[in-house]
């Protein structure tokens, strides 16, 4: 383990102004996507819409790596140059998602576990060597509902980011721990908090005690909000200040950087919520952005429309929402700029 490789690489990807695309769906999540726009979700269309996203023109100002998918880490453009080299030479970090899914947690109705550590060590050894991957994403999955999350999921979740991150420190791949609260439910924002102070606090335990250096690690945190079908949504100042409030409570100040999900907020509430996050003093990491859908929903949308002709269209929508992101991650962003988009 190189500690300074794991440093740089951390502080490369929570630059100022930067944050991360995730484009590291699987293919039965890449299917619900494709299927929602009428297209096929064939290798190759999948190849081409990856395509489409990592050669976008001055995306690098913007964005400091992309989160790839096993299969898309193996693919090339249509140059046909590889992925991760494409994203290499325009100054981009290629990542590799390497969890294998969240799995239904034995003797735990209604709650989950994440699996993927048996052979973890040789496939981050071939990531590195063979892709150049320089950071990695594990996720777990948090339910809110009636007596859960219990103890029992979050430490079992816990300890398995912690075995992630070590084995993958082990070969300076930083790795993203992503214990992600889902937004999903009735739940009210105070739930929220609750849930997500104890899982941050309980991941943090573990990493500590599997002797992860965290200022080579990254959190891949999920908002504190009210659940989408809870009977009062929370304004973006109170997801800016519980988020803030619990990150404090619960997160070390020597963590290299947070990095947020969208977890199914919309493209601008996302944006927004980080951006007031960003307004407050006194926050001792970066905070900045990891969206997956938040991030390509206009791009896909636009690219589906015509998979040959819009690709400029599409590329151009992806520049702007990555820009709004970008001005986010320093408290610039205002609803004003989203009138001046022209895709």
């Amino acid at each position: 383990m190189n500690t300074d490789i794991l440093k740089k690489t951390a502080k490369q990807i929570v630059a100022s102004g930067k944050g991360i695309i995730a484009a590291d769906e699987s293919n039965p999540t890449c299917q619900k996507r494709f299927d929602a726009v009428g297209v096929a979700c064939t290798e190759e269309n999948r190849r081409a819409y990856r395509d489409m996203l990592l050669t976008t023109e001055g995306l690098e100002h913007y964005v400091s790596g992309v989160i790839l998918y096993d299969e898309t880490i193996r693919q090339r453009s249509s140059t046909g140059e590889r992925f991760p080299d494409v994203l290499t030479k325009k100054g981009m970090l290629p990542g590799i998602k390497v969890d294998i899914g969240a799995k239904d947690l034995a003797l735990h109705s209604g709650e989950k576990v994440t699996e993927g550590l048996d052979g973890l060590r040789e496939r981050l050894a071939e990531y590195k060597k063979t892709y150049g991957a320089m950071f990695a994403k594990w996720r777990a999955v948090i339910t809110i509902g009636d007596g859960i999350p219990t103890d029992a999921c979050i430490h079992a979740n816990a300890h398995a980011m912690a075995r992630y991150a070590a084995l993958c420190q082990e070969v300076d791949i930083v790795p993203i721990v992503e214990p992600e609260v889902l937004i999903d439910g009735n739940h009210m924002i105070e739930a929220c908090y609750e849930a997500t102070e104890k899982t941050l606090k309980k991941t943090f335990e573990e990493l500590a005690g599997q002797d992860v250096i965290l200022e080579g690690t990254i959190l891949k945190a999920s908002m504190v909000i009210a659940g989408k079908k809870a009977a009062k949504q929370s304004s973006v100042e109170e997801v800016a200040r519980e988020t803030v409030r619990c990150l404090k409570a619960s997160v070390p100040s020597d963590l290299a950087g947070v990095v947020f999900l969208s977890g199914g907020q919309g493209d601008e509430q996302a944006t927004a919520n980080l951006n007031e996050m960003n307004k407050l003093e006194g926050v001792p990491w970066p905070l900045s952005f990891s969206y997956a859908r938040a991030i390509q929903n206009p791009a896909l949308k636009i690219w589906a429309a015509d998979t040959k002709g819009n690709i400029g269209k599409a590329q151009e929508a992806l520049l702007f929402r990555s820009k709004m992101n970008s001005l986010a991650t320093m408290g610039k962003y205002s609803d004003d700029m989203e009138k001046r988009r022209t895709y």
